[in-house]
């Protein structure tokens, strides 16, 4: 049975809720009301961090779309100016090689000296203005690449005769190395020509005495490797990581003596990379220099022939 209160015992009465227990409740309402105002300030200050990210997103593209507008500027200047260079230049040049032929009558020993100066500084102008007009259609995205099949002996070939009337030097010999048994190349032979033409010229420069050895190997599997080397002043180490930026020349008693503008080896630089590949150095001062262009044997602007295509398989080598 169940049990009941007998008649006048005390009722059951709940139990009574502590002060401390009260205190505690107090104390939570208040840390939640301090953690709600802390959330709510930190809320305010994201927003306001994130509208000042937002402010400096927009002032950077404006500073950028600023610069790509310069660059644009500075391009289109170089461009105009290397275009209207050639005309003048070309008169010079013209008129140099008509007195040098004599067909207006004879020239003195000292006439014919400064006449031939006239002729080599303006050759030196025109080089200099092209390569402005190189870089200029290079940062401005115009430069083309035209990939055709060729054989590197025939390249050889033709530098061959491009150098051999302007070894000037009796104790300078250039050499090239047959090509050993290489694939043919597709790739866009005149931008590689111009690489190396820029790579020779620069060891014929530099070379006092010895020889400037032009070769070809296999690098990793679907390139190869063209080398410039020469037993010319060489570079110092700290030279070499700056010796392929724009208007940089090396710092030597010969090149205080030659004239050139420091864009031969950038845009040499600026070529690879449009090709695929890429250029390094190597020199010990006193010893000679090592230049290389490494490319791959199937350039990857354009699709080669399915029949060729095996080729040109293979990775880029490391760095």
């Amino acid at each position: 049975m169940t049990d009941q209160l007998k008649p006048g015992s005390p009722a059951e009465t709940p139990p009574a809720v502590s002060l401390t227990d009260s205190r505690d409740a107090v104390d939570l309402r208040l840390e939640l009301a301090r953690a709600r105002s802390e959330i709510e300030s930190l809320n305010a200050e994201l927003a306001e961090t994130n509208n000042g990210v937002i402010a400096l997103y927009a002032e950077l593209d404006d500073q950028a779309e600023a610069l790509r507008e310069a660059s644009d500027l500075k391009s289109r200047f170089l461009s105009y100016m290397s275009h209207e260079f050639r005309v003048p230049l070309g008169a010079i040049r013209s008129i140099a090689r008509i007195l040098l032929d004599k067909l207006d009558g004879p020239l003195t020993e000292e006439q014919e000296k400064q006449v031939k100066f006239i002729q080599g500084s303006a050759v030196d102008l025109s080089e200099m203005v092209d390569d402005l007009l190189d870089l200029a259609k290079v940062e401005a995205g115009r430069i083309t690449i035209s990939p055709a099949w060729f054989e590197m002996v025939d390249l050889f070939s033709a530098l061959r005769g491009m150098f051999k009337p302007i070894l000037t030097n009796p104790e300078v010999s250039l050499v090239f190395d047959e090509p050993p048994d290489l694939p043919r190349l597709y790739t866009d032979d005149k931008k590689l020509s111009q690489i190396l033409r820029n790579f020779i010229s620069n060891a014929l420069k530099f070379t006092l005495k010895g020889e400037v050895r032009v070769a070809v190997a296999r690098g990793a599997p679907g390139w190869v490797i063209f080398t410039v080397s020469d037993t010319g002043i060489g570079i110092h180490q700290q030279n070499l990581a700056s010796l392929f930026q724009d208007f940089v020349q090396v710092d030597s008693p010969i090149q205080k003596r030659m004239r050139g503008s420091g864009l031969g080896l950038a845009l040499s630089k600026k070529f690879a990379e449009l090709l695929g590949g890429r250029v390094r150095a190597e020199s010990e001062p006193g010893v000679g220099s090592h230049f290389f262009v490494e490319i791959p044997v199937c350039s990857p602007v354009s699709e080669s022939p399915a029949s060729t295509q095996s080729e040109a398989e293979g990775e880029r080598p490391d760095a």
